[in-house]
Formats: structure tokens, sequence, C-alpha cells
């Protein structure tokens, strides 16, 4: 117990202490938490007396504290705090991991004990929870290969150890690819017309880089997504749009095109073992989609609703930028920046005329408040609990009969050693232990927002605010959680169905009643005036069929690496495969030479999407009725969200997803409350 990661906590709640603890402290750590867990499996194998659900299955989920803690601190600052100590560590530590994961799920005789319970389970008088944590964890062991010859484990067992290496090594790749790029401009013409906010920004990163002069630009979103929109300079924003396309594409050793093709033939060759054709199937047989057929079903629905209009809106800024100067076709790193140009005329508005009503800390208040007004929980921010980095934020959240809740952590801001993109995770899960007790969640939510700067606080963008909700909507299905199973609860759901609460808060950014609440101009606290909001509104259809069909190649995308039948030969070009794959849902012209997203398409490759990036439309479907019901009975309406707190966000995977979605709306989802939201109408199909 002299490690610090295994002393008793004195901190409040038992939360991390993230003060006391050194890289140092983590492979002892996790070395003795392998050996607890090893010693648990070996002590219920052994285990003379009869299998039992209490004995087999509630040992296996209660017996290994030691692990969630040394996990629940290490890989979220492998994400948000990395440092190549850290990732040393994760690479020699990823193997042991899969060695006991393959120890345990691959154990014939633990099987047995659970075959033997599951056998009888219909004489045990288990409840709902009960029985879901029994059939989950037989299926789980079946697909992990308890039931094949001990040859065909072995096999497995080798492609399991090497995955988890292949998949570590992508993603730290990406990273230090990513961070390897720096465009370093000095000369003023060629940031002219550049919006300050952006200007501050990089003027500040290029203090921090030791610069003494300039404007210092680089691939996180803040930046990158800034500049791609706003420099009128062709050939910089050509640059820009090859470095960011090329991430793990150069010929360097950050390389990722051997590595992706030999994750997508692991994954085959696992799911051709355990019995199924490809890797999707393998994956979507307990998701809501089922089948690949499905899958492809709803891309080819929703491509054919929304490719026309993509086709229209692409002749609708093509003709805009022809008519405005430029000569050449149209390619990727010109679309973000004509759109904008053809938003800012015809809708009068863009990002930076909204950014000063959207400071953080207002964005944060209306945000609680949202959650506060819906479901009538409490934010208090709790300065005495230690953090990771001085930029995060932690806030107690109680109900409101004061009923305490769990712990929400926020990290904003993006920073060296921090993986771009936002994310929720749980740091500590929600389940009750064998006392009874309930062990409340502690959350994180991750993001990359734009940082204040010597001038001005962080005022965000109308796209940040919408990923805050997102996020958010993450973390409420994890704190929400009232389930007595860790491996049950919170955002533990099929992943097409995860993605339901944080898309469903997205909604709320379009409705001036809730916008009323919070977006005041920063200086001088006017609320954020109703014809800019009616300019906002009037534009949120802008290129809703490019945006949607870019989404749908992404998915097709991923079904073409997992729905493989056979490997990809050993020379396959991974650009051409990624340009067959996705062709009939591109909009603009394919990328050039060199300029490909499979190799930084961290998702599937190393987050755990893989044929399973077609959920965030699936969800969306799911988010945009269920708004619908919302709708129907008032935006803020505490009845429909006690609904959907009580038979979605508490639920975790006690029940089957669609179950839960039907006790929440009283049937099935329909495609028509999104087309209606997307300005199209059902005809469209």
């Amino acid at each position: 117990m002299t490690n610090p990661i295994f002393k008793p906590y004195d901190t409040p709640y038992g939360a991390y202490p993230f003060d006391k603890i050194t890289e140092e402290d983590f492979l002892p750590a996790f070395r003795e938490a392998i050996a607890e867990k090893r010693a648990l499996i070996d002590s219920i194998i052994h285990n003379p007396d009869l299998p039992t659900f209490e004995n087999t299955l509630l040992a296996m989920e209660h017996g290994s504290d030691k692990m969630e803690r040394v996990s629940g601190i290490f890989f979220n600052l492998l994400h948000s705090n990395s440092t190549d100590g850290l990732q040393a560590i994760s690479q020699e530590i990823m193997p042991e991991l899969t060695e006991l994961g393959n120890y345990i799920s691959l154990s014939q005789p633990l099987f047995e004990r659970i075959k033997q319970v599951y056998d009888r389970r219909d004489s045990l008088a288990l409840d709902e929870e009960d029985m879901r944590l029994l059939q989950e964890a037989y299926d789980g062991f079946k697909d992990s290969g308890a039931l094949l010859p001990d040859e065909e484990k072995k096999k497995l067992e080798e492609l399991s150890l090497r995955q988890s290496q292949l998949t570590l090594t992508y993603g730290q790749n990406v990273l230090k690819d990513e961070q390897n790029y720096t465009l370093l401009l000095t000369a003023p013409d060629d940031v002219e017309g550049m919006p300050a906010t952006a200007l501050d920004m990089a003027r500040q990163r290029a203090r921090n880089k030791g610069e003494s002069g300039g404007w210092l630009f680089d691939l996180s979103a803040p930046s990158y997504v800034s500049f791609m929109q706003h420099n009128r300079h062709r050939h910089l924003r050509e640059q820009m749009y090859r470095a960011k396309m090329s991430v793990g594409a150069k010929d360097n050793e950050y390389n990722n095109e051997k590595i992706l093709r030999e994750i997508a033939d692991n994954r085959m060759n696992s799911a051709r073992l355990l019995g199924y054709p490809s890797f999707a199937h393998m994956v979507l047989h307990d998701r809501m989609a089922k089948q690949p057929e499905a899958v492809y079903g709803l891309l080819d629905k929703l491509l054919a609703a929304y490719k026309p209009v993509a086709q229209e809106e692409l002749k609708l800024i093509e003709d805009y930028a022809h008519r405005n100067g430029q000569v050449e076709a149209l390619m990727p790193w010109d679309w973000s920046y004509w759109a904008e140009q053809y938003r800012q005329e015809h809708y009068r508005i863009d990002d930076e005329m909204m950014r000063p009503y959207f400071r953080l800390e207002q964005v944060i208040k209306g945000v609680f408040g949202l959650a506060t007004r819906l479901y009538g929980i409490n934010f208090v921010r709790n300065k005495s609990i230690p953090v990771y980095h001085p930029d995060v934020t932690v806030y107690e959240v109680r109900d409101e009969d004061g009923e305490y809740i769990g712990l929400l952590y926020a990290d904003f801001f993006p920073r060296k050693g921090k993986h771009s993109g936002a994310w929720m995770n749980n740091l500590q899960d929600q389940y009750r232990d064998v006392r009874g007790c309930d062990h409340r969640p502690h959350v994180v939510i991750v993001m990359n927002f734009t940082p204040s700067t010597a001038d001005k606080p962080s005022l965000l963008t109308v796209g940040e605010v919408g990923t805050f909700l997102h996020e958010f909507g993450h973390s409420l299905h994890g704190l929400f959680s009232r389930c007595r199973h860790s491996s049950l609860s919170g955002t533990s759901v099929a992943r097409d169905f995860v993605e339901l609460p944080s898309q469903l808060m997205e909604n709320w950014l379009t409705e001036p009643e809730w916008l009323d609440t919070f977006a005041c101009h920063y200086i001088t606290g006017e609320r954020m005036p109703r014809q800019l909001i009616d300019r906002m509104l009037a534009a949120r259809h802008f290129l809703v069929g490019y945006s949607a069909c870019r989404q749908l190649s992404f998915g097709y995308l991923d079904m073409a690496y997992h729905h493989r039948e056979e490997p990809m030969p050993a020379d396959a070009d991974v650009k051409s495969f990624e340009d067959e794959a996705w062709h009939k849902a591109l909009i603009l012209p394919p990328a050039p030479d060199g300029c490909v997203m499979s190799t930084s398409f961290n998702h599937i490759f190393s987050g755990g999407y893989a044929a399973g990036y077609y959920g965030y439309k699936w969800a969306e479907v799911l988010d945009a009725d269920a708004f619908g019901y919302f709708r129907e009975q008032g935006i803020f309406s505490r009845e429909v969200a006690k609904k959907f707190r009580h038979e979605v966000l508490e639920q975790g995977d006690k029940r089957d997803a669609e179950l839960l979605y039907e006790a929440f709306r009283g049937r099935s989802p329909r495609i028509e409350a999104l087309l209606q939201r997307d300005g199209l109408t059902s005809k469209s199909c």
C-alpha cells in the first residue's frame, strides 16, 4: 500500500490524488493490479463449490478495485496529458494487459463455471439486471473464443496481443505526427483578413514556441479550422490541408499505412476464427443494427436523400468562387474558405460575429443551466479536488434534493501531449458494491476549445458550443447511471446507441429561448441580438447535404475496412482503397496523392469505433426523433426530461437499446424527424 495509487485517498469523494502520483508509480501499480486480478480469477476457477451467480459472476464483477484505479488514472492521462514517459509505459504494459485479458477470456475452466450458471439461469430467480450481466458474460466469453479448440485459441491470443500493440502505436503515431507540423507566417499579407481571434491565438502560439514575431499555426482544431475558413491565400491553404491529410501517411517513422492494414486484417482473421464472415458481422450482432445489411441500408437511404442536395450546394459554392476570382477548379482546400465567404455574404453571419456572445464562462453557465432546467441538478466547483493539469476544473454534481450524483472534470483547451478532438471518459465507474453502497461516478469531458489570449478571454465558435453540448450529453449519461454492475453502467451501451444522449443535447443550440439564458456580449453584457439569432437559424441548413454526405463517407470507409472477408493484399495502396470505398458519397474531387484520411482515422483504428462509425448517423435518427418528443411537450419539459433520464440515462445497458428507446418514446424511432430538422421531407427518400 505504499504506492499512492493504492493508498486510501483523503480527497473529497475518493477523487484521484493526481498531485501525489508520478509516472514511476504506474508500472508497479499495473503489475500489482494484474496480479490481483489473476489471483481473483484463479480463486474463482478453483472454488470447489457449485458455481453460482454470486461466487462466479459477482466475484468477477467486484474483485478488481486496483485495476479500476490505475486504469482510470493512466489511460485518461495517456490521451489528455501524454508524455514520452507515459507513452513508453503504455507500450510496455499493453501486452501484459492483453495477456491478462486473454488469460481470462480464453479460460476454459472459467467459462465452464459461467456456463453452468447460464444453463440453470431460468431456475435462479435472477432479476433483469442480473440476467443481463449473465447473458453478456456468457456471450462475451463465446465471442472471445471460449468455445474454440486450443490451437485456435492460441491463434486468437496471438492476434489479440499483436493488435493491442498495433492500435496503441497507431494512435501515438497520429499524435506525434500531428504535433510535428507547424506553419510560421511572418508577412502581414499572409494573414490579412483573418479574424483577430485566430491571429491573437497564433501570435501567442509563436511566443510560446520562442519565436520573436509572426503567427504560428498548427493542426489542432481551433487553429486548423479557422485557417482553412479564413486564409485568402490558396497556396497556404493547400499547404495546411496537405499537412493535415498526410498525418500518418508521410515517409517517416510515424507512417501508419502498414499498421492499419494489419489492424484491419487481424480483426477480420479474429472474426473468422470465431465463426463470423467478417469483423463487421461479429461487432454488429449485439448492436441495434444487428447486420451489415442494416448499416448499408441506413447509409444508402440517407445518401439518396442528401446527395442531390449536396450536389446543388457544390454548384452553388463553385459558382460563387468563380464569380469572385477563383479560376481553378474547386479543390478540397478551397471548400471551407469559399463556403465561409458565401455564408458571411448571404447570411451576414460568421463565427467571429458570434464569438463575443459565447465567452466560455457564460457557455458553462448556459450548459449547466440547461441541465438544471431539465433535470433539476446543480453544479458546484470544488477547488480542493486535485487535478492532472491546471486547465482542469472539477464540479460536484448534486440532484435537486441535494443528493450527491458524482464529479465532473472539465478539460477545455489544447496543449502539447493532448490528443485532438473531444471525448468523455469515466475516471471512476458507477456501481453498487457487495455491501449495497452506491459508488458514484467521476466523469471527465475533454475538448480543444479556442483558448484565451493576452487580450481576450476564451470565446467559442457556434461549433465549439455544439461540441460542449455533445460531450456534456455523454457526461450526463455517465453521471445519472443507476446500475448495480459497473460493466453495464453509464455509457456501456451499444455503440450505435451511445451517441443518442450526446447528440440530443445539441438540439438546444438552435433554440432562441435557451440562447437567451446565457449568450451575452463579453464586454457590454448585452444579450445576443435577436436578429443575430435569426441569421444563425436561417443558416442552420446551409450545406446540410454536404455535411451529411461527408459523415456518410466516413461510415462507408469504416465498413469497407471491416466488412471484408478476404485479407488486404500486402501491397494494397491505402489511398486507392480509400478512394474506392467512399467515392459514391464524395462531393468534392478526391484528395490528391499523398492525402489520405485512413492513416489518422483514430476513431476506427484506435478508438473503439471499428464497424461502428455509422453509429453517429444511426443515433442522429434517434436524437431527432427524441427531440421531437420535447417539441411536442415543450423544449424544457421536465416531464419528458424525467422520462428520458429514467428510461435511458439511468439504465446503462440493463436492456437492449431498442427497448430502452421504446420505453422512453412509446414507439420505435422514425426517420422523418431527422429529414424535417434538416429541411428535407420524407419524399426525399
